[in-house]
């Protein structure tokens, strides 16, 4: 009898990637999915620790999965496993954790699998497909965890990269986002001891993705202001067609008081400048962000600086987090945490700020052509998807019933921006 499998990940693209990757290993030696209802044989859990909250999500995750497969091996990786082992290997069902995420391959052989994959040959339940490209963070934000359990860089080798990429193309994926634990470092752990001229960085390896042929599109995930370069804006104005005008430049805070208690390593002049660089060299490329709101000891005068960063920045879209006290983090240790109301209340004003940003972005738009992801057919038989530039696009379906046979999910597509429509765009 065929071996049933059963995954589920917390956390971010980097640990969904990683559970794709140790899914696909399995399969190569006859583990199926286990279907809604059926009993695993083995589970693998990959976990988050960023918050308590992610802890403890783990945790019901695994009590619940030996709720469900009684019989079955657990196996738990992922960031809590690597802070907690001791904590998690208590947890019922649970035979093996994997502290460390360089493993991934020994854990896979441990179960039988020879020809342990070096990349995905594609990305089962997604339209777009993850690609992690390197691991390991060594800055020491005050509020993170992660650097703590995540500390050594790794970069994968670039040739690598290019033949998943290859490989996800062919499967049908129409858009890649490149992730990483800290995007920017790629390259960085090979550049130690050699000249500047010698040095690969994350720029080199977009150039090489953007020489593989077939339609489909390169996006990046997260990735720190200082290290959008000037080499890497070039990529992107140079391959239009390829690398989406969009970033994701991690903030945390409008207020350079705030960002020095946080231990960010640039204040807001820089950041805003590279703002102004990104929309000097693309036409009107989409930044969004993220946001600690309530960070220890914020002020309501720093926060009202968060806001006008926020505003003169033009984001297009905030991610906006209350900020949650990690322990093991000095942001954890200081004795002016904030109320939980306040903060709730801050998180709520920023969301305000948002909406009234994405749509002055989204009315720039209105009239130009953007290039649609195709993610499901609605209902009503709306094609919907991501844009471009990271905005919710929907179009009606051709009543044609030739040109609507030719659409279909994962399609890629370009169309007129007609209208603005709340939190999406609407094309033609």
């Amino acid at each position: 009898m065929t071996a049933k499998l059963r995954t589920r990940t917390l956390g971010c693209k980097v640990n969904q990637y990683e559970t794709e990757l140790v899914r696909q290993g399995l399969q190569t030696i006859g583990y199926e999915d286990a279907s809604d209802g059926e009993s695993a044989d083995l589970c693998i859990v990959n976990t988050c620790t960023v918050t308590e909250t992610g802890d403890a999500k783990s945790r019901q995750v695994v009590r619940r999965l030996n709720r469900e497969n009684p019989d079955a091996r657990i196996v738990v990786m992922g960031c809590y496993a690597t802070r907690a082992p001791e904590e998690v290997s208590a947890l019922p069902g649970v035979v093996e954790v994997l502290t460390d995420k360089r493993e991934l391959g020994d854990l896979m052989g441990r179960f039988g699998v020879i020809d342990v994959p070096t990349g995905l040959s594609g990305f089962a339940g997604r339209k777009r497909a993850y690609v992690k490209v390197q691991d390991g963070c060594l800055l020491r934000c005050s509020y993170c965890i992660i650097p703590m359990v995540r500390p050594k860089l790794h970069s994968r080798p670039s040739q690598e990269i290019v033949d998943e990429v290859t490989r996800l193309v062919d499967a049908g994926h129409r858009e890649v986002i490149l992730t990483g634990i800290h995007l920017g470092h790629y390259g960085v752990d090979w550049n130690r001891n050699k000249p500047r001229e010698e040095w690969v960085r994350l720029a080199h390896l977009v150039k090489d993705l953007c020489q593989i042929p077939g339609q489909f599109r390169i996006r990046m995930s997260s990735i720190e202001a200082t290290e959008v370069t000037r080499e890497l804006i070039g990529v992107m104005a140079e391959f239009p067609e390829k690398v989406v005008p969009h970033l994701h430049l991690c903030l945390q805070s409008g207020s350079d008081s705030v960002l020095r208690r946080m231990r960010r390593r640039w204040g807001t002049k820089m950041f805003l400048d590279r703002c102004r660089l990104l929309r000097e060299s693309l036409d009107r490329p989409a930044i969004t962000t993220d946001i600690i709101a309530g960070f220890p000891g914020e002020t309501e005068e720093e926060f009202e600086q968060t806001l006008r960063t926020c505003r003169e920045a033009g984001f297009s879209k905030i991610h906006a987090f209350p900020y949650s006290a990690r322990r093991g983090t000095p942001a954890a240790e200081r004795d002016d945490q904030l109320d939980k109301g306040l903060i709730s209340e801050r998180v709520d004003r920023l969301g305000e700020v948002e909406a009234e940003l994405r749509q002055q972005y989204y009315k720039t738009l209105v009239g130009s052509n953007l290039e649609l992801l195709v993610e499901e057919v609605t209902p009503d038989g709306r094609l919907q998807g991501t844009t471009c530039r990271y905005a919710l696009g929907s179009i009606e379906r051709p009543e044609n019933a030739s040109e609507a046979d030719a659409l279909r999910e994962n399609d890629l597509i370009t169309a007129r921006v007609v209208s603005v429509q709340d939190d999406r765009l609407e094309l033609a």
